[in-house]
């Protein structure tokens, strides 16, 4: 719109001004110009109406109607009309998300529908209603427009909707919008709606009397221009009109409103009479309708009630509150009068707050705002209700000691209670009961809310407790719903296991009703552990001290210190002060050198070790002193056994006494202590003896006292020996003794010493002897070896005389001996061939051999292969039996796979189903029979597999047709992929997959053998080129995007066959990577900073004095961070050059399909892109090889089966990080991306980055350097007319179904040619089938039952043998190319059975009878061969027709047909006769050739598909298996459930007692009854006062979960049906609520099965 432009009044003015100079064409246009800039107010009319009522912004004017489209802004208006039966739940795309960003989807539709439905509950009359179409394909957007204004106008009369303003002549628009429009409103082609005639329309629809309606309606408005309100008044109440809900004291309200509206309505009408004589008025343009009157009067009775009600909120008068909420001018809906202090509450506060909003002004609620209020109190006023019964049952659980019942209570939301915990049930219990029991009366909410705060946050703390993780334990104590006093954070650990120990103490108490600590207990806890930390901190003051008086180097203040009660030091002795002093002195030095603090104290454990060795070192020095007492006393009595014994005293530890020196020991020891008592005083009774350490140890012999000093004025008794001089003395007796036994022990050993010693000297004198003979070794040597000279001449001469003597004799042994040589030589050489026979047999062989190589070679590389070559080897064109064989086998093995792969998915799917149905029977506790059913299916799928219903393959000639042109269709699929090329691009992104999934593969058998491969690469390549030419703008979108068909491509390439590759690649470096455990690559300085810094602390124990939050820059600064990163980046320097190693050597691992694709992705771009470097090309290709392709199974292998891992050994999150550096270095190689910025200090590796992308462009180069497929595969044009074995594909119906309607709904988009052969494929197809004509089957009449069954049988797999319907004819000179095919068939059999140089050698020259009775030997062999490949195949494997009849002619026949055809292929230039036809025999050497790449091929293939099978059986096996232990569960849950109903006192369900009739419970309730109960809501036109004579019978059948209801109308039966009790577990799980039962009668689903639990299936019923 265009404020600057003007209006239509003065656009009127002007056309009325020039009407004489306008010609009719100017006039024309000038109307139509007047037609769109109306139509364009009545769009801004609908737009403002429509946004006030749903108060949401719609498009601008111009983009109304496209916006309206989707259906979204008027199915929010049907909610807005009628809520009840158009939730918001119910719109689709409700933020319209999915229409941004993919347009239009089918689901809108349904927005559409929710508005005719809430137009339909309102009552709009259908005439106005517009067609599904008019609205999503936009055929009639005027009449979706005047739909809207009729239906404004029609909830303007019932009150419920604001009146529609009228617009016209009060907006601008621009002339570009205003002709915008026009063109627009031509292209409808259709008449603009009257929109002036609404008001008439709807009066005419009224069931009543037009002319006494419109008289009426004429006199209203004759009063109300009188302004007369009485006489107004009094035309209002004319029963004529219909008017209602008029108030009797409102009339000049009436008067005034109604005035205003008229006279608006004839401004409004002038303003649009732009040519009065053409124009074409009505009655109503200028009055009021009867739709509009009621409209206004209903606007006053409701503006009336919404001041009274305003005054009676400000007087708080409930009474006329009430009185005015329930008025029908409001029409309030569920206004409760017992709620009117909630809606008071509610009133005022949103009158308060939209008072706040507008500066305090005197403000008046909307209707809206109040009908929200309303809602909002009786929810306030429900709650509060549900809150007090909730106490009830929460006392009544109290009072009834069920811990369980009052659990539930308390857990029930209408309580309104915070969090309630199902472990800490006797908790709550206990507690509950001894508050009850305090009070003695029963507790009111405020008690019980409070009570459950307190007892939810024990429960958490006992819960945290058992985690043992004392800040979670601390954290629940210090919450404030705890009201835990005198914590201290500091304690958190003592509390915790204060806490844990008192916990465990008290689980151990036998027969404790409740494991959980209780609030008061968990306090005592606290209190002990706070006293613990009091007494610890008087130590520690107490232990303080101590050292302080150490110091001081007193012992009596230490000893005082020690004694003090604090410190809590056991054994301290009064005469120990002094040694206490001197060890605490010790200990407490040696402490100060191994601290830099001089002041080391001791602590409490140092102190107490030194009282305790204190004490041990008297006792010590207490038992040495006897034991030298001991000694001293035995030495006065000459007692050697007591000086002897006194000495073993462990104190005294003397060490070398000899019992055998005891004599000797007395006598030394008495001369040594005579020697004493001559140096001085004897008798004081003091002597002095060192302790271990070295101390002085002074002990009186009389008084028994003993000193660590010594004291004033003691004497030292010279009277005594102490025990130093006792073990001087004892050690120089035992040494002389030793000496003495030495000598005697070794007097042996000093012999062998002087034996040696001679025998040394005996041999020194042989070896002085040897060293003289070793010297003369020559002269000895040359002695000897003349003496032996002279002997031998003496032999020799001997000898000789006596051969000279017998001359002849010798001559005669001699030839002897030659012939018996020369004999044994050639028996030798005979046994030696008839020994290695088989050798020779192989030598001839060979060079037989040598020679079929040689033309071998020459078949295969020769330009030329001579004719006689090439017959040598033309029997390989003919198939064998082992060839049949194998294509019966691989044909077989195909179907196979695709029958497990169908099957199995099938079995997922069941399993799938079969576990909801168990999860519904164990929540209901009943009904197995269904679940029972389901594993027979199972079962079936497991043992049978599926029957193949054979309705599509019917022997009538209909089915026949249908049949042959479904296989007609499939093969053009197949083998013109540009058809399903377009497609994929034509169908919504949503339906792709599934799509690609349920048709693609199908169709291509998903690849299984080389031509299904063949050409579901020839579909991805029209694909990707499709995809590049018109959707990718940018060579960047092909990387930041993500392609459709290359997914397509990736998930073809990872099958079996490629995931094999990967693993074969990638494993043994994965595996690498894996196990070693020293490998940590990390390049995140941070992360590496934090772990040096939690290293350093963990190994020092102390705080490192670094921030734990740290930048990168911060990071790096620190010389450990950048070794540990240089390192990191070394090593994975290293690792990834073994991964790009093994990339780049295992380039011919990758599928050829991923190369292909890689080629053609190559030329797709340099086609679109031709000006682009050929490294933006390479750096594409590369992200399709490595990113898309290998990537992903570096980065997650165990999730693309590249490695095996167990499943409680994932891979942690160091193997993941280091395999994903890898990978990330990897990508930057392929895209020659580097790093910088903030990862710059990673610039190092930029160098090996592009040293590595240069390796990738050489790499992908080489990947894009493969065959075309027909190369690769050995496939052309006419290798299905060569083929015996013709293609097929096995599809289920509902696949087949889906394809047809996909290809009609698309046809003209994938083949806009109308000479496109697939019309006339389509065109004999004519409609889609339905899934039982196809398979010939009679269904149901039943709705649900035909549903479910077409649901199953659209599973059904069928087999189709795919054929050409465009096939060449059989007219030779049709096609030469076929033409060609033929004469080279009838060639090989000529020159199979005729020999010669040449063919027009063998052409010209006659067949003998021998060469015809070959060829016809060969034919019936072939027949033979045929006949049996055939019935092993059931039909098929079979010749082309037309080529089996040219080879049963006889060779004179055939020859002449030959001669014939190789004229006119030499007509077409195909060959010559100047060779001798030597091109048509390069043709047949090539077929021989391209039969043995054939047959190796098969080989391989038949080996892949025996794998593949293997491996799906294995799958198999493993649902089978789940199978089973599904049908043992549901046994066991049949056997458990049986033996819970026969412990009943009823019967159950599955009770039956094999020695009495079946018994079969039934329940019989009225209508009433159960509508009461709220189980029947309605039935039918039946009144509510008439359910009483409806009566119901439930009843047991023997079929367990299914019951017979009967219904009966006063004891009459109307009907009966069969209800199975899993049918309504199911509809519960979907949602649904209500059912029609008997077609009439609503039931709501949760109540029956409700009932049907009570009743039935309850222990306790």
């Amino acid at each position: 719109m265009d404020s600057n432009n003007g209006t239509a009044g003065k656009r009127t003015s002007r056309a009325g001004d020039g009407r004489a100079h306008m010609t009719a064409d100017e006039m024309d246009e000038q109307r139509k110009q007047n037609v769109a800039y109306e139509y364009l107010c009545h769009l801004e009319e609908a737009k403002v109406w429509i946004q006030a009522c749903i108060n949401e912004e719609l498009p601008p004017t111009t983009e109304l109607e496209e916006g309206l489209r989707n259906g979204v802004y008027l199915a929010q208006l049907g909610h807005f009309l009628a809520p009840q039966v158009v939730p918001l739940k119910k719109i689709y795309d409700k933020d319209q998300s999915r229409y941004q960003s993919r347009g239009l989807h089918f689901r809108h539709t349904d927005n559409i529908n929710h508005w005719f439905v809430a137009m339909e509950k309102v009552g709009l009359p259908q005439i106005f209603y517009p067609e599904t179409t008019d609205v999503y394909d936009r055929k009639n957007m005027p009449r979706v427009i005047y739909c809207l204004h009729a239906l404004s106008l029609y909830c303007f009369k019932l009150g419920i909707a604001p009146q529609i303003e009228d617009l016209y002549g009060k907006v601008q628009f621009t002339e570009e919008e205003i002709s915008a429009m026009k063109q627009e409103l031509e292209k409808y082609g259709i008449q603009m709606p009257a929109f002036s005639k609404i008001g008439g329309i709807l009066a005419n629809e009224m069931t009543v009397d037009d002319a006494a309606l419109h008289a009426a309606i004429i006199a209203i408005n004759e009063a109300i221009d009188k302004e007369d309100p009485e006489e107004t008044m009094k035309a209002l109440r004319n029963p004529s009109a219909m008017l209602v809900n008029m108030a009797e004291d409102l009339p000049d309200n009436y008067q005034t409103t109604l005035y205003e509206a008229k006279m608006t309505k004839s401004e409004i009408s002038r303003n649009k009479s732009m040519d009065p004589e053409n124009a074409e008025h009505d009655v109503y343009d200028e009055l009021l309708t009867q739709a509009e009157i009621q409209g206004n009067i209903n606007k006053v009775n409701t503006t009336v009630s919404l001041d009274r009600l305003m005054d009676a909120l400000l007087k708080g008068d409930r009474a006329l509150i009430l009185q005015t909420l329930n008025s029908p001018s409001l029409a309030i809906r569920g206004v409760q009068n017992e709620n009117v202090d909630h809606y008071v509450q509610r009133l005022d506060e949103l009158k308060d707050i939209k008072q706040n909003n507008n500066s305090n002004e005197v403000v008046t609620l909307e209707k809206e705002e109040i009908q929200q209020a309303v809602n909002k109190a009786n929810l306030d006023a429900d709650k509060e209700y549900q809150k007090a019964r909730a106490v009830e049952l929460i006392n009544e659980a109290i009072d009834s000691c069920d811990a369980e019942q009052l659990l539930k209570a308390l857990q029930n939301p209408a309580a309104q209670l915070p969090p309630v915990f199902d472990y800490a049930c006797a908790l709550y219990f206990e507690e509950f009961h001894n508050m009850r029991d305090e009070k003695q009366s029963e507790l009111d909410y405020d008690e019980i809310s409070a009570a459950v705060r307190v007892l939810s946050a024990v429960a958490k703390i006992n819960e945290a407790i058992d985690v043992r993780d004392p800040e979670r334990t601390l954290k629940a104590l210090t919450s404030p719903e705890a009201c835990i006093p005198n914590l201290d954070e500091t304690n958190a650990d003592r509390y915790q296991t204060q806490l844990r120990e008192s916990k465990q103490a008290k689980s151990e108490i036998p027969d404790s009703p409740c494991d959980l600590l209780t609030h008061f207990e968990i306090c005592t806890c606290i209190n002990v552990v706070n006293d613990q930390v009091i007494e610890e901190h008087q130590r520690i003051e107490a232990i303080q001290q101590i050292n302080n008086t150490i110091e001081k180097g007193e012992p009596g203040l230490t000893l005082k210190a020690l004694q003090v009660p604090e410190a809590k030091l056991q054994a301290v002795v009064d005469t120990q002060a002094y040694r206490y002093q001197v060890l605490l002195v010790r200990e407490k030095n040696k402490k100060s050198e191994g601290h830099t603090d001089e002041e080391a104290e001791l602590w409490l454990e140092e102190i107490q070790t030194a009282i305790d060795n204190a004490n041990k070192d008297a006792q010590f020095g207490l038992k040495l002193s006897e034991g030298v007492e001991s000694t001293n006393a035995a030495l006065d009595t000459s007692d050697a056994d007591k000086l002897l014994e006194s000495m073993a005293v462990p104190e005294l530890a003397i060490h070398s006494v000899i019992a055998d020196c005891k004599g000797m020991y007395l006598e030394k020891l008495q001369e040594a202590l005579e020697a004493k008592k001559s140096q001085g005083e004897s008798g004081s009774g003091w002597m002095m003896n060192r302790l271990k350490d070295g101390s002085k140890f002074y002990y009186n012999n009389n008084t028994k006292e003993y000193k660590w000093s010594r004291p004033d004025g003691v004497v030292k008794d010279h009277g005594q020996l102490n025990k130093e001089e006792i073990q001087r003395v004892v050690s120089d007796v035992t040494a002389a003794h030793d000496r003495e036994l030495l000598f005697q022990a070794n007097e042996n050993l000093i012999v062998k010493i002087q034996a040696n010693y001679r025998g040394y000297q005996a041999r020194k004198a042989y070896k002085e002897r040897l060293d003289f003979m070793k010297r003369q070794l020559p002269l000895i040597i040359k002695i000897q070896s003349k003496w032996k000279m002279v002997l031998q001449k003496n032999k020799y001469r001997e000898r000789l005389e006596y051969m000279k003597d017998n001359e002849k004799a010798a001559v005669k042994l001699q030839a002897q001996v030659r012939g018996w040589k020369a004999r044994k030589e050639y028996q030798g050489r005979k046994k030696f061939f008839c020994d290695h026979l088989a050798v020779i047999i192989k030598l001839q062989s060979y060079f037989r051999a040598n020679k079929a190589r040689h033309d071998y070679v020459t078949l295969m590389n020769n330009a030329n292969p001579p004719l006689p070559v090439v017959q040598r080897f033309v029997h390989l064109l003919d198939f064998s039996d082992v060839d049949y064989a194998e294509e019966i086998e691989l044909q077989k093995i195909r179907q196979k796979v695709v029958s497990e792969i169908k099957s199995t998915k099938q079995l997922e799917d069941d399993l799938d189903q079969m576990d909801i149905k168990i999860g519904l029977l164990i929540k209901n506790r009943v009904t197995l029979q269904d679940v029972v059913t389901h594993g027979k299916k199972l079962s079936k799928h497991r043992e049978d597999g599926q029957n193949m219903p054979k309705g599509l393959k019917g022997l009538s000639k209909a089915c026949h047709d249908r049949l042959e042109a479904y296989q007609h269709l499939f093969y053009l699929l197949q083998t013109n992929p540009l058809y399903l090329a377009k497609l994929i691009f034509e169908m919504p992104q949503n339906k792709m997959t599934k799509f690609m999934e349920a048709v693609i593969y199908s169709l291509f058998n998903y690849g299984a053998n080389q031509r299904e491969e063949f050409l579901l690469l020839k579909l991805f390549h029209k694909a990707l080129e499709e995809e590049i030419e018109s959707k990718v703008d940018k060579m960047s979108d092909f990387v930041t995007g993500n392609p459709l068909v290359v997914k397509m491509i990736v998930g073809f390439n990872r099958n079996q066959r490629g995931q094999n590759s990967l693993r074969e690649m990638l494993n043994p470096l994965i595996i690498e990577v894996i196990e070693d455990k020293n490998l940590r690559i990390n390049t995140n300085p941070v992360e590496v900073y934090k772990a040096w810094v939690n290293q350093t602390e963990t190994s020092t124990g102390v705080t490192s004095g670094l921030p734990y939050d740290v930048t990168t820059e911060q990071a790096l600064k620190h010389e450990e961070v950048k070794a540990v990163l240089a390192e990191s980046i070394t090593r994975l320097t290293e690792v990834t050059d073994k991964f790009l190693n093994a990339i780049f050597t295992s380039l011919d691992k990758i599928p050829y399909g991923m190369r292909y694709m890689a080629k053609v992705l190559k030329a797709a771009l340099e086609k679109k892109f031709p000006e682009a470097a050929e490294k933006d090309v390479l750096k594409i290709v590369g992200n399709l090889l490595y990113y898309r392709y290998i990537n992903s199974a570096i980065v997650a292998p165990d999730a693309f089966d590249i490695i095996n891992v167990e499943a409680d050994k994932q891979l942690s999150n160091d193997q993941r990080r280091n395999l994903g550096s890898v990978a990330k270095i990897l990508q930057f190689a392929a895209s020659n991306k580097g790093f910088g910025g903030d990862s710059s200090y990673l610039a190092a590796m930029n160098d090996y980055i592009r040293q590595s992308h240069e390796k990738f462009k050489k790499y992908c180069v080489e990947a894009c350097e493969v065959p075309e497929p027909e190369d690769f595969f050995h496939i052309d044009q006419y290798s299905d007319i060569v083929t015996i074995a013709k293609p097929s594909i096995y599809i289920s119906v509902q696949e087949i179904i889906d394809t047809h309607q996909l290809l009609l709904h698309h046809e003209d988009q994938i083949a806009p040619d109308p000479q496109d052969p697939i019309h006339e494929l389509l065109e004999d197809l004519r409609e889609v089938p339905s899934v039982d004509e196809l398979l010939g089957t009679d269904l149901p009449e039943d709705e649900e039952m035909r549903k479910m069954l077409q649901t199953q049988l659209g599973k059904t797999e069928i087999s189709l043998t795919l054929s050409n319907k465009f096939e060449v004819p059989e007219d030779d000179q049709a096609d030469v190319q076929q033409l060609l095919v033929r004469t080279k068939r009838m060639v090989v059999d000529v020159i199979a059975c005729q020999t010669g140089d040449n063919l027009l050698q063998i052409l010209d020259s006659p067949a003998s009878e021998e060469q015809e009775e070959l060829h016809q030997s060969l034919v019936k062999k072939r027949d033979d061969r045929d006949h049996r490949a055939k019935i092993d195949s059931e039909g098929g494997l079979m010749r082309q027709q037309s080529m089996s009849g040219d080879t049963r002619m006889p060779l004179s026949m055939m020859k002449t047909k030959v001669k014939k055809n190789l004229q006119n292929l030499e007509l077409h230039e195909v060959v010559t006769r100047k060779n001798g036809y030597q091109d048509l025999v390069n043709m047949i050497a090539q077929d021989i050739r391209n039969q043995r790449n054939y047959r190796n091929s098969r080989k391989h293939e038949l080996m892949r598909v025996r794998e593949t099978v293997r491996s799906l059986q294995e799958k198999r096996m493993f649902y089978e298996s789940q199978i089973d232990y599904y049908n043992r569960y549901v046994q066991k849950c049949i056997e458990n459930l049986q033996q819970k109903g026969n412990n009943r006192k009823s019967r159950g369900i599955f009770r039956r007692d094999a020695s009495q009739k079946a018994h079969f419970e039934s329940l019989k309730y009225s209508a009433a009854k159960l509508h009461e109960k709220g189980i029947i809501l309605e039935i039918g036109t039946l009144p509510t006062n008439q359910f009483k004579n409806m009566q119901f019978e439930i009843k047991e059948t023997a079929d367990p979960g299914v019951f017979e209801v009967q219904a009966k109308l006063l004891g009459m039966e109307v009907k009966k049906i069969d209800l199975v009790f899993q049918d309504l577990l199911q509809l519960q799980y979907e949602g649904v609520a209500v059912i029609e039962l008997f077609n009439d009668a609503k039931v709501n689903v949760n109540l029956l099965i409700f009932l049907l639990n009570k009743k039935f299936y309850s222990a306790g019923k």
